[in-house]
């Protein structure tokens, strides 16, 4: 089971949200359900904290960003606002002396994101960024397997990450622009979840890669667009092994399709996000589906597994076991596998090697931060 903040000593944990969409709910349930109480939230009006204090059961709305990260009822400050704005309001938040979790990409330049990563680890606080699907119990399992060599020698990867609400000329979003979503919008928005998913499941990096980027649309909805819809990447691993990754929010009928699939010399195993209670296990005489059952699992994953085989674990899930590891490292406990602001640079380094790449006709480039 996950560690809930009433097991820590800390006593409640009161949080504020920056933003008030989608992932602003998101991150209210998981607050609630690791123990904590959402304060206030800001968005970028008056009028829109005060309707997104109301949809989200807030006690306030503050009047701005900077009035909740200033507020000393605020122990942490989600940020789930555009891109654009994640570097330099998580540095604020954390010269205030808030914990902070950061939605991705945590900054639009490498750059932004190191001094990000330096400045968390000077302050002591706790700064972590939503890599969430590593919260798939699945996934843990997936992980342990890896470690312990049942798989074999890693020798090549099958993986993706398939969306489609991007389909047609007429669905736009601020993602779209760079002035607001930063100069990647399909790779830094999901190929980044995928690329720390791979490092995370197979225990080393992405050495180099070579990247191919294609623009569907160069209007949406009347807005030029600026961004792009598809990534094809080649990736090496520190080990050697070899990998194709596509990303693409053009793929019809894929609503949130991220898969991952490693071959090894004894075992393959493939994990599908849309399908999280099972891994697939491959072998040259036969092949299994694996089910979660706390009962047969690897500890790591078997703490993150709320409710018994048989009953349905998803998103919200592995989110809400995200966010209780971050409430209990905020009470001293050091969570296996949490995501901070130093995996939120690694993704940003990668996001600008694959930029990098397309740039110069799919040019091998190497990643060495």
């Amino acid at each position: 089971m996950t560690t809930d903040v009433t097991d820590t000593g800390l006593g409640t944990i009161r949080a504020g949200i920056l933003g008030g969409g989608f992932m602003a709910r998101v991150h209210r349930t998981a607050a609630r359900d690791a123990g904590g109480e959402l304060r206030a939230v800001a968005t970028r009006s008056a009028a829109g904290s005060r309707h997104a204090a109301d949809a989200l059961g807030a006690d306030r709305a503050e009047s701005d960003a900077i009035a909740l990260l200033e507020a000393a009822d605020i122990d942490v400050v989600h940020i789930c606002t555009p891109n654009a704005t994640h570097a330099e309001l998580a540095l604020r938040a954390l010269q205030a002396g808030k914990h902070v979790v950061c939605e991705k990409p945590l900054a639009t330049t490498a750059h932004d994101a190191k001094t990000l990563a330096d400045a968390a680890e000077a302050s002591g606080r706790v700064a972590a960024v939503p890599f969430i699907y590593r919260y798939h119990p699945m996934v843990r399992e997936a992980r342990a397997r890896v470690a312990r060599g049942d798989i074999g020698e890693l020798l090549t990867l099958d993986c993706s990450y398939l969306q489609d609400w991007m389909l047609f000329s007429t669905d736009d979003d601020w993602r779209v622009r760079s002035a607001a979503g930063g100069a990647s919008r399909a790779f830094a928005d999901i190929g980044s979840h995928l690329c720390d998913l791979i490092e995370f499941v197979i225990g080393e990096r992405i050495r180099a890669l070579s990247a191919r980027t294609r623009r569907v649309f160069p209007e949406r909805a009347g807005h030029e667009v600026d961004t792009e819809d598809i990534v094809a990447v080649l990736v090496e691993t520190v080990s050697g092994a070899l990998g194709t990754l596509l990303i693409s929010q053009m793929a019809a009928g894929r609503k949130n399709a991220l898969t991952l699939e490693l071959h090894g010399s004894r075992q393959s195993i493939r994990f599908e996000q849309e399908r999280p209670e099972e891994l697939w296990i491959g072998m040259r005489e036969e092949s299994r589906l694996l089910l979660r059952d706390p009962a047969g699992s690897d500890p790591d994953s078997a703490r993150l597994q709320r409710v018994p085989a048989g009953h349905s674990m998803g998103y919200q899930d592995a989110f809400n076991g995200f966010i209780a590891d971050v409430y209990a490292a905020m009470a001293g406990a050091q969570p296996e596998g949490m995501p901070t602001f130093a995996d939120g640079h690694r993704s940003a380094v990668l996001t600008e090697a694959v930029l990098e790449s397309a740039a110069d006709d799919g040019r091998w480039v190497e990643v060495t931060a």
